[in-house]
């Protein structure tokens, strides 16, 4: 049993939602880090609710040493990660083999590839289940994303436009 959860605006970071991309050797998955501001109270409940209700599902279909095996947590302290951009964030971790669909504000499809990017802001829509592996927990599957606004580009990497470079050349006389 999953539980959807669609969280608030929240800030993407390693977003590889536009071609799957393998992890150490796995299969090529859509993953994305999110950013969750700590301040944010009703994106944080709604998902610490759904990673509780998670849980007791666990307990419920793989028994109750599920619980006591459990090594794995949806929702990380950004505080405690080395990359600077986590801090006075919540963090999740979240992918799918599937193809997430990508909308903007009015719920139209993104088809640029530049236009949802880590650094942007999102809503995204997650399923939130147990897992029963070499490793047990909560995890979360990545549904889709509604870009809300651009943000400064995570990675050191400034973005830019083709218009924003460059002009249209009329002369057919390249050389000069």
């Amino acid at each position: 049993m999953a539980i959807r959860v669609i969280t608030g605006t929240v800030r993407l970071s390693y977003a590889w939602v536009w071609e799957p991309k393998s992890i150490q050797g796995g299969d090529p998955r859509y993953t994305c880090k999110l950013l969750i501001l700590k301040t944010d109270q009703e994106t944080v409940t709604r998902l610490m609710d759904a990673e509780a209700e998670a849980e007791k599902a666990g307990i419920a279909k793989f028994g109750a040493s599920w619980a006591s095996k459990k090594n794995s947590k949806l929702i990380k302290d950004g505080d405690l990660e080395d990359d600077v951009s986590c801090h006075g964030h919540y963090v999740i971790n979240t992918g799918n083999k599937n193809k997430p669909y990508v909308i903007d504000r009015k719920m139209q499809p993104i088809m640029d590839t530049t236009e949802l990017y880590s650094g942007c802001y999102a809503r995204v829509s997650l399923d939130i289940f147990p897992f029963n592996n070499k490793i047990k927990g909560v995890t979360s599957q990545l549904n889709g994303l509604q870009k809300m606004s651009d943000g400064e580009p995570l990675g050191g990497m400034s973005r830019s436009k083709p218009e924003d470079d460059f002009s249209v050349v009329e002369d057919d006389d390249f050389l000069n």
